[in-house]
């Protein structure tokens, strides 16, 4: 049985909101894999989706360009180690080098663009003492591109649809930005994610009592309910809920075709330091 840490039970406790007890005998019941402990609160306690792993934890920004005619754009994410760095003069410097060069080759390939600006990644880290990472890009190409950028340059979208206006679309792009949908419209929903969502609705239905046919109208039920939060065009425009982001641009003559969203860092853990261990331990390694 894998030993249990009060660093997984904390990971725990963040990601579900549970108290400490229930999640150290989840952990314990699931071997230690935090993922398999979620699921399975998920199903005994009717526990809502958890945080998703990967917590925002790698500094920088994400910078984008787009045509002059909307008919396509590049979004990057370039990171850097601290805060600090990110608003630098030269990281946003190169940040601006490294958006032009997409945008000018239409590059899809960030490991190909990131080698295209080695030489002055190079030389930026030698001269701030931090490294420096040219993580992802993005193209879209539509009959129109709608763009949004946060404020802090941490979030960032494109839109593509297929007619409307610039104005809706970068209301689009904003919303996406705000909400986080997973998908477009409800059947882009991968097969898999609505399998592991019907199967922990199974779970709490059962727990109820209720008999099959009544535990079956509630899977549907939940699952319809999923799918459209879940999903852009069904969502209630964050600007006005009393109309969904798919009429809104319906109402303007097309439709989303896609989106791409950026947060700075998503999915990239953070190694925490426990500085006052690790001068423990250098002290002790002196004496």
């Amino acid at each position: 049985m894998a030993a249990i840490s009060a660093s997984m039970v904390k990971e725990l406790r963040e990601r579900t909101g549970l108290g400490m007890m229930e999640c150290k005998k989840a952990l314990v019941e699931a071997d230690g894999d935090i993922d398999k402990a979620i699921d399975d609160l998920r199903k005994s306690s009717g526990m809502k989706a958890a945080k998703k792993a990967g917590r925002t934890a790698a500094e920088g920004i994400v910078a984008i360009k787009v045509a002059d005619d909307n008919s396509y754009g590049v979004m990057v994410e370039v990171n850097s180690e601290t805060d600090f760095v990110a608003r630098d003069d030269g990281f946003l410097a190169f940040v601006n080098q490294v958006v032009e060069k997409a945008f000018s080759e239409k590059q899809t390939d960030a490991a190909a663009l990131a080698a295209s600006m080695e030489d002055t990644r190079q030389a930026l880290v030698q001269k701030i003492g931090e490294n420096i990472n040219v993580r992802r890009v993005e193209l879209i190409e539509a009959p129109l591109v709608g763009v949004y950028v946060h404020s802090n340059n941490r979030i960032a979208v494109l839109v593509a649809l297929t007619a409307g206006n610039t104005e809706v679309a970068k209301d689009i792009a904003m919303h996406v930005a705000a909400v986080n949908p997973q998908v477009v419209k409800p059947e882009d929903m991968p097969e898999e994610v609505v399998a592991k969502e019907k199967e922990i609705f199974v779970a709490q239905a059962r727990e109820s009592g209720k008999p099959e046919e009544i535990i079956e109208k509630m899977i549907s039920g939940r699952i319809n309910k999923f799918l459209s939060e879940s999903s852009l065009v069904n969502q209630p425009f964050v600007k006005d809920p009393e109309i969904k982001v798919g009429k809104l641009v319906k109402d303007a003559g097309g439709d989303v075709q896609s989106f791409v969203r950026f947060e700075v860092g998503e999915g990239i853990e953070k190694e925490e330091v426990d500085f006052a261990a690790e001068v423990a331990a250098q002290v002790g390694a002196v004496s």
